[in-house]
């Protein structure tokens, strides 16, 4: 999986994502309560689009908000839609960056199959964390619908979703994991850097 393939994807289809979205209120709002977003925390929203769950966290009232996206198309929408002075957008690659402020909660929301390299990705977020931070890797859909999905329209920008069982162990080395759910609703894997 190339990374320029996958920047090249998701500009294209940033001028139609909100328009597309389909959104789960109630999804959300358990991902965000196992990621433990909540008031005066610090996020950092890897792969953040548009802004899709910037309106979710600032309903939570946090302290901090920076998105990031290796999508330049993506930002600048999410740009244009957000003036908050808690909300900071970044263009550029998550896995290139060096850890300065660090985060509260580290959250993946329907983006970790688009990342080439899973493992480094999760050392990568861990370094991004404060001690007692969590890390969320999340979708709003089932593990087999996401890997249906993505085999029809994403297939050369996407990995398989791993198993929660697989992707548990995978960041056990860097997080104590607490949550590992896979249902036909969602997909969450929470852990707590230590």
């Amino acid at each position: 999986m190339n990374k320029q393939n996958i920047i090249e994807f998701f500009d294209g289809l940033a001028p139609e994502w909100d328009a597309d979205m389909i959104r789960d209120d109630e999804k959300i709002g358990k991902i965000l309560d196992f990621a433990g977003v909540g008031e005066n925390k610090s996020v950092l929203d890897v792969a953040c689009g548009t802004g899709v769950l910037v309106p979710d966290y600032l309903a939570r009232n946090v302290g901090k908000l920076t998105g990031i996206d290796i999508s330049s198309a993506m930002i600048e929408i999410a740009k244009s839609k957000f003036s908050d002075p808690r909300v900071t957008f970044i263009h550029g690659d998550v896995e290139e960056l060096m850890p300065g402020e660090l985060y509260d909660c580290c959250v993946v929301y329907n983006a970790f199959p688009h990342f080439p390299d899973p493992e480094r990705l999760i050392k990568v977020l861990t370094g991004f964390l404060c001690s007692g931070g969590k890390l969320t890797i999340a979708h709003g859909m089932s593990r087999e619908d996401i890997n249906g999905h993505h085999s029809q329209v994403a297939s050369e920008v996407s990995l398989g979703l791993m198993t929660a069982s697989e992707l548990s162990e995978l960041m056990s080395l860097y997080v104590d994991v607490d949550t590992a759910l896979s249902n036909e609703h969602m997909y969450v894997v929470s852990g707590t850097k230590r």
